[in-house]
């Protein structure tokens, strides 16, 4: 028989269950302007886990194309797209964000959350099949199973084991969809996405993919899809990451748009993005058109550092992004490293399941263009230090 429990015992339950598996969160709060670097509690930091890869969310002519929308439109938009909420802010925004992914046409959503939920919900259904990647972002888990179509899960970057799901399940439904990340966020390992596009075309199914990690830094800037030469039907880009700004945006043919737009239960229900977001947009995509150095930059200091930590004799996954995954294993020992690194004066987030698989948490180290040589020096240098005063699982 079930023990009733009030509602504060049942939090703190929960909690203390969290903390003894090592799980509980309590990310530090950082003070400063630049994302590169500022101060946790007392302590000057230099931040080595933002998703800032071109290290543009503190530049000054975003931060001026931010404070000018804020300026010329306000600070909020009022109401959701479909009723008041729609400006000529956010028509130009999509505009310029489907130019710049060549597809036909966008529409902005207040988050990547958002965008893969309600897009994916919207796009297949009861009596659809889906095909998704084991390691796909949790938005586009959460938007499949909301859609209530049938999913079948294939192992991560495993093609053959796609095919075969495809043969054997896709004649089971009215629609198919294949989904994935193109750049997977916490492996740092890339879709094989000729491969998908091709499966894609010879079951009569939707390829989707969400471009979050990719956008601003592969392809030129453009993403995976275009540095491998593929069209997909469903492209998902986020604005709070390469593009130093937030919110996200869905592209592809005009009456994907009009679609998502009528029927995307996180579009429809939600107010709109604050117009001044998306007059800032026009400035983003300008400078991460331009941005070839910064590419070229936040790649190359990731290649040294995992090329060092390997060296070094730490576990590094294999990748050629700005996402460097050490691997550690047990979610304690992860967040000791963490710590350690910090009152070094390194900030490397620890990663934890569910985020991760259990038994493969890990710090997530992601140089990005804003950091100089230095920094990075005394990045490897604070890891080389970690690992001769306290032995890891991570380090061989």
């Amino acid at each position: 028989m079930l023990r009733p429990m009030s509602f504060e015992d049942d939090l703190d339950e929960r909690l203390r269950e969290l903390t003894a598996r090592g799980l509980l969160r309590d990310p530090p709060a950082l003070d400063g302007a630049a994302r590169r670097e500022g101060r946790a509690g007392e302590r000057d930091v230099v931040v080595f886990c933002s998703n800032d890869y071109l290290g543009l969310a503190g530049h000054p002519m975003l931060v001026a194309a931010l404070r000018g929308g804020a300026e010329a439109h306000g600070a909020g938009a009022g109401a959701s797209r479909l009723i008041s909420g729609t400006h000529i802010a956010h028509r130009a925004a999509e505009q310029d964000l489907a130019a710049w992914v060549e597809l036909p046409a966008a529409l902005l959503f207040s988050s990547g959350y958002a965008a893969n939920v309600g897009a994916l919900s919207t796009l297949v259904g009861p009596g659809d099949v889906a095909f998704s990647d084991r390691l796909n972002h949790a938005s586009v888990i959460d938007g499949l199973r909301l859609s209530r179509a049938t999913v079948h899960v294939y192992e991560h970057r495993d093609t053959a084991h796609l095919a075969a799901l495809l043969e054997a399940h896709r004649p089971l439904g009215k629609r198919a969809l294949i989904a994935t990340d193109t750049l997977f966020s916490m492996d740092g390992d890339l879709a094989d996405l000729s491969v998908l596009r091709g499966l894609a075309d010879r079951h009569d199914a939707a390829l989707y993919v969400d471009e979050a990690h990719a956008l601003g830094v592969l392809g030129a800037g453009r993403g995976a899809c275009h540095d491998a030469g593929v069209r997909p039907d469903v492209l998902v880009g986020t604005l709070g990451k390469a593009f130093g700004l937030s919110g996200a945006f869905v592209a592809g043919s005009a009456r994907l748009r009009a679609l998502l737009e009528n029927r995307a239960r996180s579009y429809v229900f939600s107010t709109a993005p604050p117009p001044a977001i998306a007059a800032a947009v026009r400035a983003a995509v300008a400078l991460v058109a331009g941005g070839a150095d910064a590419r070229a930059r936040a790649l190359r200091h990731a290649d040294r550092v995992r090329a060092q930590l390997r060296r070094d004799g730490w576990q590094v996954l294999d990748g050629r992004s700005s996402i460097v995954p050490v691997i550690v294993g047990d979610p304690a020992a992860t967040m000791a490293a963490s710590r350690a690194l910090l009152e070094r004066g390194y900030f490397v987030q620890g990663i934890r399941p569910p985020t991760v698989p259990p038994g493969t948490s890990r710090l997530r180290v992601v140089p990005t263009a804003a950091h100089t040589d230095a920094q990075v020096d005394g990045l490897l240098a604070a890891f080389a230090a970690l690992r001769a005063a306290r032995p890891l699982a991570g380090a061989r």
